[in-house]
């Protein structure tokens, strides 16, 4: 795992600018760095380095290829490298390879192949720069699922790009204007989805995606999917699976056992999470059926009991017969992370769960340097406990006539008592076109995004013609390009999130209504929450994670997959779990889902972070600031510490405010955002 930067037209000293972009992110890469650019500065290309696979100097970068045509910096794995190695000598590509590394495979096979192609043969994870110096083009790409980030965009009229925002906003010249746009979606979800970041002119690279720029690199880039992540799902749908459920376990047994036997290739040691649930305990069932030694496992517990699951994961370790370790937290362990969050993640995210995260990635790292994670069977296998809600509610709503229906929640609205969350909530679910307007109206219960994002008609986005690509989705739906106005002036902050919601259309998928929900998460939710969760805290620590349920062919079956395979009443992930009773007893996974969480409400009530909290949400602070409704802010405050009312806008909307108070945003902005300068300089 590493990290990547890069100047592209860079008008100025871009070594000084290089180097520092590569020191802010010396957690992502501690072992090494390196430069390469042109004679005349026109292309620089920086890497950070944590050496996975050939620790040696043959896998240093960046990497020239053979011929000397292509120039990469590379972030991520390629698991199935030695396969393509064979093909690129079998054919007489190459004659021989200098190291072991899988970026010299990745870069041969791109000159020989094509970029396009070659990333079709490969299975992993990966943000990447090529540099093409016969044609004087440069592409980036990013992995299929989304787990390795890429930010790009325009700073002081040059094109830079780097796996941490962060390094971006190091840059001379960085103005660092706040995107108003994207605020609204922030606050209803607490993450900000690809292709937007925190500020104007800077983009994430959607998941399976190519950029390509042309040299002198003032012209918009061109971005287009590889692979897309929605047409997978649409295959799967056409071809459903046709085999027994026994049938369908012992093939996903299979996918997921050659996913985990190429993970866990590497020159460094290897474990795994465990966290007692389904996911993480069928990866380390497998893992443990496959390794000729023990599996280290690792779990943390927490004091409370509400929130511990570390004595089931102990269980679950001794019965598979793992090298398990256990770390029980205390609450100052875990408060003491807090202040390190703006940093870990440079722009606003409030999933809370990033504290137990970090703290079993730190745990993690004092033993070995690379850790498989359970993450993506809830999403792939219907997990979630909200799906059979929604599958229930669309039931119901489904077998009544719309125009009744519509008419009774629309009435609903008029009623003087409407604002009480059941009812307003009833008529909101009678107005539902589809499964996924149950599914976001559960989220958004009330319209508290347009009350706390101060928008007062400034939804300016991104302003540069440049950055947003091509002004249509792209074909797979695999994101949306971002027009020139990102979500357009004048509209309301609930107008915004709903157009962002566009992308998902749910009338393809109305013959199995579960699997439209799946998609967005696994086009919203689970890159842009999740995989970001997962990967900002462990790159803090320097480990690199892994995560076998997001391999092309898992995902591809899964999709496949009838949905009575994967979900019946109030029970998720049949054919998972049909799986896990293979290596672990029915008896000892059959308890309640408790997620990955920690006490957050209890700890804001208490004296010290409450008066963090308070400090954070002082009604001149955020008038001064100008982003926020104070008054809206604040009621949400009261409504917690004096009524005991929670939602998750509480943690939102500190997240947020800490991020301008580390990033030295809290001034007055301008019409258009604020303009500041990052101070930051490391980790």
């Amino acid at each position: 795992m590493c990290g990547i930067a890069g100047l592209c037209g860079w008008q100025g000293d871009w070594k000084s600018n290089l180097i520092r972009m590569c020191e802010r992110m010396q957690h992502r890469g501690p072992d090494g760095s390196g430069l390469w650019a042109e004679e005349d500065g026109s292309v620089a290309l920086g890497h950070r380095r944590l050496a996975i696979v050939d620790l040696s100097e043959t896998g240093a970068q960046p990497m020239q290829s053979h011929s000397g045509r292509f120039v990469i910096s590379f972030n991520g794995e390629i698991y199935n490298y030695r396969e393509i190695a064979e093909r690129l000598l079998k054919e007489g590509h190459v004659q021989a390879f200098r190291g072991t590394s899988d970026t010299e495979v990745l870069l041969e096979a791109a000159e020989h192949y094509g970029i396009r192609q070659a990333l079709s043969l490969c299975k992993g994870m990966f943000a990447a720069a090529f540099w093409d110096k016969k044609e004087r083009t440069l592409t980036l790409a990013r992995d299929r699922v989304g787990e390795k980030p890429l930010y790009y965009g325009r700073v002081a009229g040059s094109f830079v790009f780097a796996s941490d925002l962060g390094s971006i906003a190091v840059l001379d010249g960085f103005e660092g204007r706040i995107d108003r746009s994207i605020l609204p979606f922030y606050f209803t979800h607490g993450y900000i989805p690809s292709p937007y970041s925190i500020y104007e002119n800077i983009r994430k690279l959607p998941a399976g995606c190519l950029l390509t720029i042309r040299a002198p690199f003032r012209q918009e880039p061109v971005i287009e999917p590889y692979w897309s992540m929605r047409e997978a799902a649409e295959r799967g749908i056409r071809n459903p699976f046709s085999g027994s459920r026994q049938e369908a376990a012992d093939e996903l047994e299979r996918l997921l056992k050659e996913s985990i036997k190429g993970q866990m290739v590497a020159d460094v040691p290897v474990g795994a999470f465990l966290s007692a649930g389904i996911d993480s305990s069928t990866i380390v069932s497998l893992m443990q059926s496959l390794a000729p030694g023990r599996v280290r496992t690792f779990t943390i517990g927490m004091e409370e009991k509400e929130y511990n699951e570390a004595d089931a994961a102990e269980r679950i370790a001794a019965h598979l017969g793992t090298d398990h370790m256990r770390l029980t937290i205390t609450e100052k362990e875990a408060k003491e992370v807090i202040p390190r969050l703006s940093s870990m993640f440079a722009e606003p995210f409030g999933d809370s769960s990033q504290i137990p995260t970090y703290l079993v990635s730190r745990m993690t790292r004092e033993h070995v340097t690379v850790a498989l994670s359970g993450d993506g069977g809830d999403e792939l296998f219907a997990g979630y406990n909200i799906y059979g809600w929604c599958e229930r509610i669309w039931g119901k709503l489904r077998s009544r006539p719309a125009v009744l229906r519509k008419a009774a929640g629309g009435l609903i609205g008029l009623l003087p008592f409407s604002g009480r969350e059941g009812i307003g909530l009833k008529g909101k679910l009678l107005l539902s076109d589809s499964i996924l307007d149950v599914y976001r109206t559960n989220y958004e219960r009330e319209a508290l995004a347009e009350r706390i994002a101060r928008m007062d008609g400034r939804v300016s986005g991104g302003q540069d013609a440049f950055i947003g690509g091509r002004s249509e989705e792209f074909p797979g739906g695999q994101g949306a390009s971002g027009s020139r106005k990102s979500f357009g002036g004048g509209r309301t902050a609930r107008d915004c999130v709903r157009e962002f919601y566009s992308r998902f259309p749910a009338e393809l998928f109305d013959s199995t209504p579960l699997k439209a929900v799946q998609l967005q998460d696994m086009l919203l939710y689970h890159p842009d929450d999740i995989l970001v969760k997962v990967d900002r805290t462990a790159m803090a620590v320097s480990l690199e994670t892994r995560v076998p349920m997001l391999d092309k062919d898992v995902v591809e079956f899964a999709w496949s997959l009838p949905e009575e395979y994967l979900r019946q009443q109030d029970t998720g992930k049949l054919v998972l779990r049909d799986v896990l009773y293979r290596y672990v007893p029915k008896e000892m996974m059959d308890r309640p889902k408790k997620g990955f969480s920690i006490p957050i409400r209890r700890w804001l009530l208490e004296p010290e972070l409450r008066a963090w909290a308070e400090s954070l949400l002082d009604p001149a602070l955020i008038r001064s600031q100008g982003f926020l409704d104070a008054d809206a802010a604040g009621r949400i405050w009261k409504d917690f510490t004096e009524q005991g009312i929670w939602r998750p806008q509480v943690w939102y909307l500190l997240m947020f405010q800490d991020f301008l108070q580390k990033e030295g945003a809290a001034r007055r902005p301008e019409k258009s955002g604020t303009t500041f300068r990052s101070e930051r300089s490391g980790m």
